[in-house]
């Protein structure tokens, strides 16, 4: 019974973790076709932000429970200087190419990233534990979990609801739904189809961002947690199906409950789980659970 509830916790705890940093992904390329290798680094750039920021506030003697707002100030600095300057300084003149070139790009943007981290913070780690530190622990059925945990799997459903909101309900969602469907057309309809492209690539790396700056307080944020992230991000989205922000959702909850059942049933199998779960699912649903459909131009 013990080992059930912590696989359930520590799966939606995971789980939750694995959305906020993919489902900015699996926008990017809903919207824009465009597999965004560089999708890691906006992950780093948030996390160191979010721990600089947090360490920088801890030293001035402030109450902590205030060092929580600058997790999401520090994901949209992050997230918005960071975009805006790849997505107009690069991608804009790359429009319409090769996906294969897309993703060589968006790589080589991803290795930039990288070293701009270490210049900016160094290759020591940074270590943010006072927002998490602050709100404590509490028991489940006699199991101890930092009430931080709760509060990413709060703020994930939070965005996956405010997603859907915005892509369902809203003109702007539904014009947005139009240059999926057809940027020419929508372009021939007077859709500025430019600046949805620019919106969508600064709101998916903000939404990377916020998964690094809210995950800071839990990690070691050091070199290479953006190279970590992409993998596990593309594991998710490939499982619930390319583009599909729902499919995210239920990739990410896959992906979850696969690696802490492992890591609580049979450990050494905990990152070979989540890849045997992405091959199966793949062998049945080739391009993934929710995958959109894909229109042909005859």
């Amino acid at each position: 019974m013990l080992t059930a509830i912590a696989i359930t916790v520590d799966g939606l705890g995971f789980a939750a973790w694995l959305f906020l940093s993919s489902v900015g992904l699996t926008l990017i390329y809903g919207v824009m076709r465009i597999l965004n290798i560089a999708h890691g680094g906006f992950y780093a750039l948030g996390a160191y932000s979010s721990a600089w920021a947090i360490g920088l506030y801890a030293t001035t003697g402030s109450p902590i429970v205030f060092s929580f707002l600058l997790i999401p100030l520090a994901a949209l600095i992050a997230g918005l200087a960071s975009g805006l300057l790849v997505e107009r300084g690069v991608l804009k003149f790359m429009y319409g190419r090769d996906e294969v070139l897309m993703v060589l790009v968006t790589y080589a943007i991803f290795l930039i990233l990288e070293d701009a981290t270490k210049l900016i913070w160094g290759t020591e780690s940074y270590v943010a534990w006072q927002p998490a530190f602050h709100f404590g622990t509490i028991d489940v059925f006699d199991i101890p979990y930092t009430v931080y945990k709760f509060i990413i799997i709060s703020v994930a459903i939070i965005v996956g609801i405010a997603l859907y909101i915005v892509l369902n309900k809203t003109r702007v969602g539904k014009l947005l739904l139009v240059v999926i469907e057809d940027r020419e057309i929508s372009a021939a309809l007077g859709i500025n189809v430019t600046k949805f492209f620019t919106v969508t690539f600064v709101v998916g790396a903000v939404l990377g961002a916020l998964g690094g700056a809210i995950t800071a307080p839990e990690i070691s944020v050091s070199p290479g947690i953006g190279a970590e992230i992409i993998v596990l991000s593309f594991a998710v989205i490939v499982i619930g199906g390319m583009g599909s922000i729902g499919g995210a959702m239920i990739g990410a909850l896959i992906v979850g409950f696969a690696r802490a059942a492992s890591v609580h049933l049979y450990p050494p199998a905990e990152l070979f789980s989540i890849y045997l779960v992405m091959a199966a699912v793949l062998a049945v649903k080739p391009y993934g659970l929710f995958a959109l459909a894909e229109s042909r131009k005859i």
